[in-house]
């Protein structure tokens, strides 16, 4: 099977460079990406803009985007370097359960590594990479792909392929993702339009997102706080947040890994349909207390406005900005600024993650570590997706809001009735 690879290879090769001469050049980093500094560790690998972190699913697992088409020539690329950046990032999101998209399109003889390049990143990913992965897509896969795949399945377990999923044009990744939130190159786009041209034997259609539907009067996710209260005989907390709280509060702080575990995907459906359609909810049916942990998450992360509102988002950002010493008063700050609602909700909440961190030696679930799950839950950019760069504020503004609960949050009181 070894002598097909290259004659496979060397289709895609002459196939891509017929590609790349109407762009004219080396692809750049895809927009939204980050611009990382010099200071970077991995500043001669990062600032292609490889690899990208894109947020969160639909079921709060992490997106990580690795682009081909970014790969600079082989001899201006360290590989081992890019094999160590690689999993100076996955770190970071291991310990949760995370998502892999592969964007194949722009590999070319002149840009890849070897056979025994991948040989060695796969033997050194050891199993706490591979244990929280949940699904690879393969985009816009290849014969040569196959192929490859083909020759490590002696090395890979079955446990480990099923987790694969070939995904042949971008639209397919709507059933599985947000997919507005990954950053995709455009070369990646432009070979998408062309294969999808060819499937159909003329222009590419445009790929639109039908209008949406207006909500029940049941509606719980996807719709404002404000609708949710008006619909709810005025409840200040949303019924969804003050039931997954009371359920987890009662079977979920001493659970380790707590929020850092996804449920299965058809469960969270039906909970989500049995919430928008005004039903009741019964957490126990499911024994499994990640449910409404997910739930929750899942929760936070669809209202058409975030939690922390888009306004402070910039004020975020510039948290690193600020001395240590006087970081607690400013976040307090920024928290007092929000509407009234948003305060009250936020105060609820962060009591609960508070309480949770209270058990990390148990739970394991630390400020940092809730934060790290949270954050991308709480705040986001009105237009774009989080850039890697832009979750380390993020991170530690959130981090700040567990740990200094009583401080940030101690002079402006909600009504007692909602607190946790």
């Amino acid at each position: 099977m070894l002598f097909i690879i290259p004659t496979e290879l060397q289709k895609e090769e002459e196939e891509d460079e017929e590609d790349q001469s109407v762009t004219d050049g080396p692809s750049l980093p895809p927009a939204g990406s980050f611009s990382p500094d010099s200071s970077h560790p991995y500043y001669d690998v990062a600032r292609h803009g490889i690899i990208q972190v894109c947020g969160d699913d639909n079921y709060g697992r992490k997106l990580i985007v690795f682009s081909s088409c970014c790969l600079p020539p082989s001899h201006q690329l360290n590989h081992r370097r890019l094999l160590e950046y690689l999993k100076f990032t996955l770190d970071q999101y291991v310990e949760v359960d995370y998502i892999l998209v592969y964007f194949h399109h722009g590999l070319r003889s002149s840009n890849k590594p070897s056979l025994k390049w991948l040989r060695e990143a796969y033997s050194e990913f050891d199993r706490k990479y591979k244990k929280n992965l949940k699904t690879l897509y393969v985009v816009h896969p290849t014969n040569f792909i196959r192929i490859v795949w083909n020759i490590f399945k002696p090395l890979i377990s079955h446990k480990f392929g099923k987790k694969l999923t070939y995904v042949n044009y971008l639209a397919e990744l709507r059933d599985h993702l947000n997919y507005e939130q990954l950053i995709i190159p455009v070369d990646v786009l432009r070979h998408d339009e062309k294969l999808r041209a060819a499937h159909k034997g003329g222009p590419p259609p445009s790929v639109k997102t039908p209008p949406p539907r207006p909500p029940l009067p049941t509606q719980q996710f996807g719709v404002s706080l404000q609708y949710i209260r008006e619909k709810n005989r005025e409840a200040i907390i949303p019924p969804v947040i003050a039931q997954t709280v009371a359920y987890l509060k009662e079977k979920g702080l001493r659970t380790e890994g707590i929020f850092r575990r996804s449920a299965r995907v058809q469960i969270i459906k039906d909970v989500q349909k049995l919430y928008n359609l005004g039903k009741p909810v019964n957490f126990d049916e499911f024994s499994d207390v990640h449910v409404p942990a997910v739930i929750l998450k899942t929760f936070l992360r669809e209202l058409p406005e975030p939690l922390l509102t888009f306004r402070v988002y910039s004020q975020i950002q510039e948290i690193l900005s600020v001395e240590s010493s006087l970081r607690v008063s400013r976040c307090k700050n920024i928290v007092e600024s929000l509407p009234e609602h948003h305060f009250i909700v936020l105060k609820f909440l962060l009591c609960f993650l508070h309480m949770v961190s209270q058990e990390s030696i148990v739970n394991k679930m630390s400020p940092s570590n809730l934060a790290c799950v949270f954050g991308v839950n709480l705040v986001w950019p009105r237009h774009g997706s989080i850039s890697l760069t832009a979750l380390t504020p993020i991170n530690i503004f959130t981090e700040i809001l567990i740990e200094h609960f009583h401080t940030v949050f101690g002079s402006r009181c909600p009504p007692a009735q909602v607190t946790p």
